[in-house]
């Protein structure tokens, strides 16, 4: 870690290490903040977690919605009908949404446009624009990871729920399971106040500043910092937290808890695809030769990586967790040390503790 701030790879990061409900191994480097001014990386650093919204809030919240019976996952939009359906769309279910075979787009910089608009518009203007969107491939067929899937996802559960994504979780997630920092920060028009507990990521070229406790993804930005495929932020131990209550459920199904435990495993295991490279539902798994996981954790083995520079790798058999939340984006995003550097420090982490 000390080398990886030498060469660059982040200005800092937090690291935690957990073999079952034990921490392993806690630790802060580096700088939170080199711009304005330099802060120290703590412990209690809050980060934005970019993608880790989408299996940490976004997929929660549809995993409940199935424990009710109130949503299938292999429901259709044909199923679901209005407002979702769209000529194009009608087979798309929401197992595909999860799992990135919906055969939707990657991603489309909406907010180049959505700017211009009344902040009260934007989010309906969304998805509007995303419902007409030509599927890239047959559903079912493809994995290609999508930011429009989960942005999908987030309308679903938010209209079946009553409550935006952001009151969703916070009730019944984060509140529930006393994580305070936890949760997205909604702009409601104004700049996220900066905060010396949160970690700082891009000087944005557009918004013409640091970004501090406001959310980077430009598309989540644009809706008000909250969105299904990111806005959340956390800190590491959050994080573990969150993770190890539904390994708990996953080890035992069959006691009453938060989340309901077959549903945790159906939803970690790999789904089929005809390449092989099959995800889980709502979280990734690792991808073989070349995996930001390393080479040694188990394809039973559950993760995301965020565009921030954050990441979690959970080997289920070994239950070792691996979470690593850095700054990478600080000050630029141009800075892509980190690809070659995560399956090297899983791999070192491997060799000490497996």
């Amino acid at each position: 870690m000390n080398q990886a701030l030498a060469d660059g790879v982040f200005p800092g990061a937090v690291l935690l290490v957990a073999r079952g409900e034990e921490v392993l191994f806690h630790r802060a480097y580096g700088f939170a903040a080199l711009i304005p001014h330099k802060r120290p990386m703590s412990l209690d650093t809050v980060f934005d977690l970019a993608s880790l919204t989408k299996p940490l809030a976004t997929t929660l919240a549809v995993m409940a919605l199935v424990a009710e019976g109130r949503l299938g996952l292999d429901q259709t939009f044909q199923e679901l009908g209005q407002p979702f359906l769209y000529p194009g769309q009608e087979t798309v279910s929401i197992r595909q949404l999860l799992a990135h075979t919906s055969g939707l787009p990657a991603y489309q910089p909406y907010y180049q446009k959505l700017v211009a608009l009344p902040l009260a518009d934007r989010k309906r203007v969304l998805r509007e624009t995303v419902r007409r969107e030509p599927l890239e491939n047959l559903p079912g067929t493809i994995t290609l990871y999508s930011d429009l899937g989960f942005m999908v996802l987030e309308w679903i559960a938010e209209s079946l729920q009553g409550q935006d994504l952001h009151g969703w979780t916070r009730d019944n997630l984060y509140q529930p399971l006393r994580l305070k920092t936890m949760g997205f920060r909604p702009l409601t028009g104004a700049v996220a106040a900066q905060s010396e507990h949160y970690a700082a990521t891009e000087e944005c070229p557009w918004r013409r500043r640091v970004l501090c406790g406001e959310v980077h993804d430009e598309n989540a930005y644009a809706v008000g910092g909250v969105s299904g495929q990111a806005g959340l932020f956390g800190t590491a131990g959050e994080v573990f937290r969150l993770l190890r209550a539904l390994k708990n459920a996953f080890d035992q199904p069959h006691i009453a808890g938060l989340f309901k435990g077959s549903l945790v495993q159906t939803f970690w295991q790999r789904q089929p695809e005809k390449n092989g490279n099959g995800r889980a539902l709502g979280f990734d798994m690792p991808s073989g030769e070349g995996s930001s996981a390393g080479r040694f954790f188990s394809p039973c083995t559950v993760g995301h990586l965020g565009f921030t520079g954050t990441s979690f790798w959970f080997d289920l058999d070994r239950d070792l967790l691996v979470i690593l939340l850095t700054n990478r984006v600080h000050p630029t995003r141009l800075n892509e040390k980190i690809k070659a550097f995560r399956p090297e420090i899983h791999d070192r982490i491997a060799r000490v503790f497996f």
